[in-house]
């Protein structure tokens, strides 16, 4: 269930929200963050945007998706990778979400690379909870859901101190954590359904990618399923913003 709407004043600290594209947004998490009263820092380091010294001021932070790779030479994507160490040595919540959650592994020194097959999950494809992942929904209250939605040609292996929480078939891993606040979804719980019509009109090509579902297949299965990831959402989050070193106030 959502948290009660608070008050401007009620001094929460903001969410810093790292997005990748002049146009992207933070869907669905936009809005749970502001039902719950957490302001939204929304930065974009791509171009010029800086990145704070400390997670002191925020309540936490999220590195949403994008087109580029976590392999990339590019300096913003060094700049956030290499941020990442950030929340990690304060112990303040951390969610990567896709490119987000790969460039968490990479930060650990895990690998990201390509399916050895040319294969995508671009499409709604089912989540496998480890024994871990089992207890991880024990934590929050809520089960995983059966299936999430993504949009992705690239994984990435687990890195050495993290607990796998949910696995997948062409991508293994799929969701992880990392000390006590700090978590990597392959997924996008995110998305909503004008996210859904726009990615898969956008960007069509990659639906020809081996792997990809239809534009039809994909909207069948967001009425299937989006209303469990929206119940395991709302779960996660009030027990991430709850995380170990959370300041709710200043």
């Amino acid at each position: 269930m959502v948290s009660p709407l608070v008050s401007p004043g009620s001094g929460c600290r903001p969410v810093l929200l790292v997005l990748h594209q002049e146009q992207s947004t933070p869907g669905r998490l936009g809005r749970l963050f502001q039902e719950r009263g957490y302001p939204l820092d929304i930065r974009r380091p791509r171009f010029g945007d800086p990145l704070p010294e400390t997670m002191r001021d925020h309540a936490g932070a999220v590195i949403f998706g994008g087109p580029m790779s976590a392999n990339d030479g590019d300096a913003f994507v060094r700049q956030e990778i290499d941020w990442i160490e950030v929340p990690l040595r304060e112990e303040r919540p951390f969610l990567g979400l896709c490119l987000g959650a790969q460039m968490l592994a990479k930060c650990l020194g895990a690998t990201v690379c390509a399916h050895p097959e040319g294969r995508a999950e671009i499409g709604y494809y089912p989540l496998l909870p480890t024994e871990a992942g089992h207890a991880f929904a024990g934590e929050i209250g809520q089960p995983w859901p059966s299936h999430v939605y993504h949009w992705h040609r690239e994984g990435f292996t687990c890195p050495a101190g993290a607990d796998t929480l949910a696995t997948g078939d062409d991508f293994p891993t799929q969701a992880i954590r990392v000390g006590p606040a700090a978590f990597g979804l392959q997924f996008h719980p995110e998305v909503t359904h004008a996210m859904i019509c726009r990615w898969t009109v956008r960007a069509a090509e990659r639906l020809r990618l081996p792997g990809a579902q239809d534009r039809a297949r994909q909207i069948e299965g967001r009425l299937m399923h989006d209303g469990r990831v929206v119940a395991w959402l709302d779960a996660f989050l009030d027990h991430w913003l709850a995380g170990p070193g959370h300041p709710t106030a200043s």
